[in-house]
């Protein structure tokens, strides 16, 4: 699974105008509301607040991953925000975050959600690549970053 195929350059805010991670949220939702990938952007966010509030997404390395499985979507989707300054996400590092990726599945799609999530967070262990998402200033960087890894990876594991 490449995240590219899942996230459209439409889908990255740059920078999110929210200051708090409830507004960080509700931006993101919107991202992918405007572009109709969602079905019930109500229902969507209130399921991703629901899962943030059983515990935290704030993954370290700067990196939140908000996530939910529910029946708002008709396929996994994502969208990314890098916040002005860092957003306290209560992360388990105690470090705020500066990158925000929402993902949101059926609830049938589990094994894609899993993937996705296991693929944000292991590109985000690479020191180079959080230093570029870091640097970007604008939502094509930030595509452009991913494009990059991600070819980067697929070469180096042939």
């Amino acid at each position: 699974m490449k995240l590219t195929d899942i996230l459209k350059a439409e889908h990255i805010k740059v920078p999110l105008a929210a200051t708090e991670k409830k507004a960080a949220i509700g931006e993101l939702v919107q991202a992918l509301a405007q572009s109709h990938d969602v079905k019930d952007s109500q229902l969507v966010l209130a399921s991703v607040l629901e899962r943030e509030a059983t515990r935290t997404t704030g993954v370290g390395h700067g990196l939140a991953i908000p996530h939910s499985k529910c029946s708002g979507v008709s396929r996994l989707t994502m969208a990314v925000g890098k916040p002005l300054q860092p957003i306290d996400f209560e992360s388990i590092d105690g470090q705020p975050v500066f990158l925000i990726v929402l993902l949101v599945s059926p609830p049938e799609q589990t094994g894609a959600h899993i993937q996705a999530l296991a693929k944000i967070s292991r590109l985000m262990t690479i020191d180079h690549f959080r230093t570029t998402l870091r640097n970007a200033q604008t939502g094509a960087q930030v595509y452009d970053a991913i494009v990059a890894q991600e070819k980067t990876l697929a070469a180096a594991t042939g």
